[in-house]
């Protein structure tokens, strides 16, 4: 095999699903006259990304076995100054598994949809938009320059605003794609301040010709302040990231999001869009590198996400929320991987949660579907005898989330506590706690959520608020049976995928743990300063092999603060019913501080939201009205106005009058001179 991969077959992993999501956009809605029926529009979606699929996983096998590389301009689309605007892939370690985790994960939602969306009127639709979505995404992992990365970032951006707010009649999707549009505004700010200092310092936006001045950038200043100047624009790197990834305080979105449709979730907030920012982070590693408070504010960052988003998905009940508020926690994880500048070991759980995550949401869209759209875990129960399939598969992704010895999450979760462990950085300590922590209150919710959904007492028939003909309730692809009626296990589509991301929730960890984070399989993508940052060269010393790492993991405070969390879920929701309703009504103002998510959105809404409107308000009578029209447009032409009546004045007509005028002129004249020779 050749050491560099072939242009063309590159290009067609993301054309692929954007000529897919063309055909179903145009032709399968009314907008091109429903040329095209479901079947077709929905093969072509599926067939585009499974083109993609086939083509990422070649290329990660050339990239892992033969060393393939990549990085070349495709397309040169202007040049302003000496600053190139260029569309080019960079081919990687980094990027061949992130396109087989992007085009995987998508693969199996676009299947999974086929089930879920069955009677949508939207049907076809939504395939070209997770199809688009899929293309947003596979342009920003390959993209060898900031310009690229920017497009795929945004574009990713507002897919999902179109996602998220499929159900366009429905007033909380709309709010929540309003949100999640406009609090990643607030973080591609900071991106783009971030990436304009690039441009402006380094003098071009490929990363290559970047990287190769990072030791310049390194020794200069940020004008005007004692900073250096590759702080400012890590710091706002990663607020772009903050957003992205949904990190605190901008967070506040992704829960909201779950009101779009439930393949929408594992798409979105599993594999692609809130990774996104993880991979940027990764594929910034020489700059990072090379401030350390940038690593401790991403570290901190990333510890308080991990610990106090965990927190409220101990309160929830909506299935779909619990999953979401893990993601945000996990997210965390990740975050604080790349702070204690263990790069690798931060893409890695990227790549593990995304097989567990998916799994998991699409389960959790299952058992709706199983319970006929009831998203309320208070009123399931004993869900594992009618849906055997759902049950395992959950159970599976359960125990990889909480870290479990020999599978995927534990790998990659136990690396990230240990990498953390092993930091110097400031803020080290608070991170190692929170993700200590973490790991209780990750087991806690999630088997909080399993045992009240699979097991116990079954509860189905008990909902008082359950309606199944509301017309704001995600519609059943199945026929009702009623309202009561039993559960039933889902069509083949659904349970497929469920099956397929199963066993690499299982096994990916152990059989790629050793050359992803102690092989050479980043070797060219992630730069780390091992001096100044030990962490991964600590774990490569303590790593003997996946099964030793696994035996030595089940004598670790980590394994056995999971086993806690599991023990005391099962003993407050399958022993003593009684005692979460007796806890809660004992802390009643901690719960409502959860309940209320912090009052992030209060003061979002109330404070953040009210000021901007008295800015906007006093910008527009004062500034708008005021100065602008008042003063500026108005005001000129009422002084036009009075030196026009006084002009007119004079202008009588008669020919004497401008004579007279004349002579008075001629006599100021000569006055003047007169006046200066004397």
């Amino acid at each position: 095999m050749s050491q560099t991969l072939n242009a063309a077959t590159l290009l067609a992993v993301p054309l692929a699903p954007l000529a897919g999501a063309l055909l179903a956009g145009i032709f399968g809605t009314t907008f091109g006259g429903n040329w095209i029926g479901r079947r077709l529009s929905h093969t072509l979606c599926i067939l585009g990304v499974f083109v993609a699929f086939v083509i990422s996983a070649m290329t990660l096998k050339s990239v892992a076995v033969d060393g393939a590389r990549f990085n070349q301009t495709l397309y040169e689309w202007m040049v302003v100054g000496g600053l190139k605007m260029e569309v080019g892939f960079l081919v990687d370690g980094l990027t061949a598994m992130m396109m087989c985790v992007v085009t995987f994960v998508s693969l199996m939602v676009h299947i999974y949809t086929i089930g879920y969306m069955e009677e949508d009127d939207g049907y076809n639709r939504f395939f070209a938009y997770i199809s688009l979505f899929t293309f947003s995404m596979l342009m920003l992992v390959m993209s060898n320059n900031f310009l690229q990365l920017f497009f795929g970032w945004e574009a990713v951006g507002l897919v999902s605003y179109l996602l998220i707010g499929f159900w366009f009649n429905k007033p909380t999707a709309i709010f929540a794609n309003m949100k999640a549009f406009l609090v990643n505004r607030v973080g591609d700010f900071g991106f783009i301040l971030g990436i304009g200092l690039v441009a402006a310092y380094a003098g071009s936006l490929n990363y290559a010709e970047v990287f190769g001045k990072s030791a310049a950038l390194a020794g200069m200043g940020f004008p005007g302040t004692d900073w250096m100047l590759v702080t400012v624009i890590c710091i706002c790197l990663f607020i772009g990231a903050m957003g992205k990834s949904a990190q605190f305080p901008l967070h506040v979105w992704l829960p909201d999001s779950m009101e779009g449709p439930t393949p929408i979730s594992a798409l979105i907030h599993a594999a692609t869009m809130v990774t996104a920012g993880i991979f940027m982070v990764a594929r910034m590693s020489p700059l990072f590198e090379l401030s350390d408070t940038a690593l401790s504010f991403v570290m901190v960052i990333g510890a308080i996400t991990a610990l106090f988003m965990g927190f409220l998905g101990i309160i929830q009940n909506d299935i779909k929320r619990v999953v979401a508020y893990s993601t945000l926690s996990q997210l965390g994880y990740m975050t604080v991987a790349l702070g204690a500048s263990a790069y690798s070991v931060g893409v890695f759980h990227l790549m593990t949660h995304a097989f567990f995550k998916a799994l998991l949401f699409l389960a959790a869209g299952s058992v709706i579907m199983g319970v006929h759209h009831n998203q309320d875990i208070r009123w399931m129960g004993g869900l594992r005898k009618h849906m055997p399939i759902t049950w395992i598969t959950f159970l599976l992704g359960s125990l990889a989330l909480i870290g479990t010895p020999l599978f995927a999450g534990f790998y990659s979760k136990d690396s990230i506590i240990e990498a953390v462990g092993e930091s110097h950085l400031w803020g080290a300590g608070f991170a190692h706690f929170a993700v200590l922590a973490g790991v209780f209150v990750t087991a806690f919710y999630s088997f909080r959520l399993y045992f009240l959904v699979f097991h116990g007492k079954e509860r189905y028939d008990q909902n008082p608020q359950h309606h199944p003909h509301d017309p704001d309730e995600e519609p059943d692809p199945h026929h009702h049976h009623g309202e009561h009626a039993r559960p039933h296990e889902s069509p083949w589509v659904v349970t497929a995928p469920l099956l397929l991301l199963a066993f690499p929730s299982v096994v990916i960890g152990f059989l790629t743990i050793g050359p992803m984070l102690f092989g050479d399989f980043f070797k060219d993508s992630i730069l780390i300063n091992a001096q100044k940052h030990p962490a991964m060269e600590e774990l490569a010393k303590a790593f003997h092999g996946p099964a030793q790492m696994a035996l030595h993991g089940l004598m670790t405070p980590t394994f056995w603060l999971a086993l806690a969390g599991v023990a005391l879920a099962y003993y407050m929701y399958m022993v003593n019913t009684a005692l979460p309703a007796a806890i809660q009504a004992r802390v009643q103002p901690l719960y409502r501080l959860l309940d209320n998510k912090y009052y992030m959105d209060w003061f979002n809404e109330n404070v953040l939201a009210h000021g901007a409107r008295l800015l906007g308000v006093g910008l527009w009578k004062g500034g708008d009205q005021g100065l602008i029209d008042g003063f500026i447009v108005n005001g000129s032409w009422r002084l036009i106005g009075r030196i026009s009546g006084a002009v007119r004045w004079i202008q009588t007509g008669f020919i004497y009058h401008y004579a007279f005028g004349m002579i008075l002129g001629v006599l100021v004249l000569m006055t003047y001179f007169v006046w200066l020779n004397t």
